[in-house]
């Protein structure tokens, strides 16, 4: 292999990869799977040494990254909070969610960061001023887990394409970590980083692979709202899933349905795409772009669906300057978005990632697919959440509300919302004035809640005397 001896030359142990880092630099770990292990445990082992090193990443999947039990070293920020996130937040209090329009991460890591933004975001809060590197600047360094070097020298980034080729063009150090099971996901665009773009190589145990999702059935409630949104799907579309129960459901659905010439366009590569190509409902005969492959930035899943994705020609990996632009999104005939919500006021304004102040997880591609398929010839976007939910004391509490408390983020605007889909149906809003709104969305609240619901809206004045009752 031609590149042998250059990957011997850059081939050190983890501890020696991350001497690189210095108090006040910032560290980015790679998204997803891609978030390193051995390195961070190695960067964590000189927290002595360092203070006020920032951490990013996104979406953290176990293990429990090491840095954060050393607060008084590093901060870490989380683009897109996962459950793990949220665990750290409450037992920790290190993690800091860092809002960000997704399909401009690459934008942001090419353009930003070689305006030094690093060192522009760390003076906001840094309280030392410390030695600086000859260059008088504070570095930017990336750290990204990978697959094996192929014989060319490239090292394929695995299931999380997303914005790490940016990243690391913009870094002042870049480290990969080589993992031997990261299954090899083809692309598409930007989907390997060659040797030459690496400063070290750190290599994993044989025994280190991807984070594999529990299998959780869907719920009675997830496959209520499926068959709702299943209505409105027909042969040739498009399909956009986003995480979670319900969205799978719809992908089993399919499966197990006669519809044919689906495509897959979307953020989430997630095991529901797996059943509908291998069932043959998904060939993606009928895309205006990308024809016959499923195209996506990122994916987590089961084990089942990694060791399908590895070296499938029918899958194709994008950065996410691509899949989620909506003006890409766009240009695919009958694009259908799914994707999920915690709570919809009767305003229709969509809250996808708090609860009150607490961060859940983050507006994420959401923005990006609500509003490309519905500039798609053909596209809708469906927003769905179950009706209620059950808190700690057992009791049940509507996610439709006629206002949210405050603190709570609207991450889609009442004028981007098209569909709303509870167990009790499916309703359109788009160009519906507020009064209509209102009713629509209480004629999909649970019934428990609707008397409720019309006597806030009437308070509102957003219910009319030739509404429903």
């Amino acid at each position: 292999m031609v590149y042998v001896d250059e990957y011997k030359k850059k081939l050190v142990p983890a501890e020696v990869a991350v001497k690189c880092v210095n108090s006040g630099d910032t560290v980015d770990y790679g998204f997803f799977n891609g978030k390193p292990v051995v390195c961070d445990i190695a960067l964590a082992g000189r927290a002595a040494e360092l203070r006020d090193v920032s951490i990013y990443t996104a979406v953290t999947v176990p293990p429990v990254p090491e840095v954060i039990k050393y607060p008084e070293s590093f901060r870490y920020m989380d683009w897109q909070w996962s459950k793990l996130t949220r665990i750290m937040h409450s037992q920790f209090e290190v993690a800091y969610y860092s809002p960000i329009l997704y399909h401009r991460a690459p934008f942001a890591y090419r353009y930003l960061l070689n305006q030094d933004v690093g060192e522009k975001l760390n003076k906001g809060y840094r309280s030392v001023n410390y030695d600086k590197p000859e260059s008088g600047k504070t570095k930017w360094i990336a750290i990204v887990r990978v697959a094996p070097m192929d014989k060319s020298g490239f090292f394929n980034l695995g299931p999380q394409n997303s914005e790490t080729s940016a990243k690391i063009e913009g870094a002042d150090c870049v480290i990969v970590e080589v993992v031997k099971n990261m299954p090899v996901c083809l692309g598409g665009s930007e989907e390997a980083v060659h040797i030459s773009r690496v400063d070290y190589i750190v290599e994993a145990p044989d025994d280190h692979g991807c984070f594999a999702t529990p299998d959780i059935p869907p719920s009675d409630v997830d496959q209520k709202i499926a068959a709702h949104v299943m209505r409105y799907i027909h042969d040739g579309c498009c399909i956009q899933l986003g995480i979670g129960g319900m969205p799978n459901m719809v992908g089993k659905l399919i499966a197990q349905s006669d519809l044919k010439h689906l495509g897959c366009h979307t953020e989430m590569f997630v095991d529901a795409y797996a059943d509908m190509i291998e069932s043959g409902r998904m060939d993606g005969s009928r895309k205006n772009l990308d024809r016959f492959k499923a195209t996506y930035t990122f994916a987590i899943g089961s084990q089942r669906m990694y060791d399908f994705m590895h070296n499938n020609p029918a899958l194709a990996s994008y950065p996410v300057d691509y899949t989620n632009d909506p003006r890409t999104i766009a240009q695919i005939d009958n694009m259908v978005s799914i994707c999920n919500a915690v709570q919809v006021d009767l305003f229709s304004q969509v809250n996808a990632e708090s609860r009150g102040t607490g961060q859940i997880s983050g507006n994420g591609g959401m923005w990006d697919f609500v509003l490309g398929s519905q500039w798609s010839r053909g596209g809708k976007s469906f927003i769905c959440l179950a009706s209620t939910h059950t808190n700690s004391k057992g009791e049940m509490i509507s996610r439709i509300v006629p206002g949210f408390t405050p603190g709570t983020t609207t991450t889609i605007p009442r004028q981007m919302v098209d569909y709303i889909v509870t167990e009790y149906g499916a309703v359109k809003l788009t160009m519906c004035p507020t009064w209509m709104r209102a009713e629509k969305i209480i004629s999909v609240a649970h019934p428990d809640f609707r008397d409720d619901l019309i006597k806030e809206a009437e308070k509102m004045k957003i219910w009319i005397r030739s509404n429903k009752k």
